[in-house]
């Protein structure tokens, strides 16, 4: 997509809610859970800083195609104690016109830090 996306003919989409007046692209989030983490966690998923809670499963936003995005995804949770670190993952994608499709992987045994990797 080279142009700013018709959201008024694409459905489920996340609108770019700050100012940018170039071209955009969708961006598409899976998060999968690991069983547990239904129970414990609520996906928090990041675009330019701006937070969404969002479903587990794929969520799709509308972003800049013409510029860096920081995009990051972390878990929240009222549970454990303290200094609980939760799971969460993070990247900066560079400009280009093309939709994505990013998956957040988490290995909890591993530590908190995950990853997004582009696929499809």
């Amino acid at each position: 997509m080279t142009e700013p996306t018709d959201l008024s003919q694409v459905p489920g989409v996340i609108p770019y809610v700050d100012h940018h007046d170039g071209p955009r692209r969708l961006l598409t989030v899976e998060i999968p859970h690991l069983g547990h983490t239904v129970r414990a966690y609520a996906p928090i998923a990041s675009i330019d800083g701006r937070q969404y809670i969002v479903t587990w499963g794929f969520v799709t936003f509308e972003i800049p195609a013409d510029r860096n995005v920081h995009v990051s995804v972390h878990m929240q949770t009222n549970s454990g104690r303290d200094l609980t670190i939760t799971p969460f993952a993070s990247t900066i994608l560079a400009p280009n016109p093309a939709p994505l499709r990013l998956v957040a992987q988490f290995v909890p045994s591993q530590g908190p830090e995950g990853t997004l990797i582009a696929v499809g």
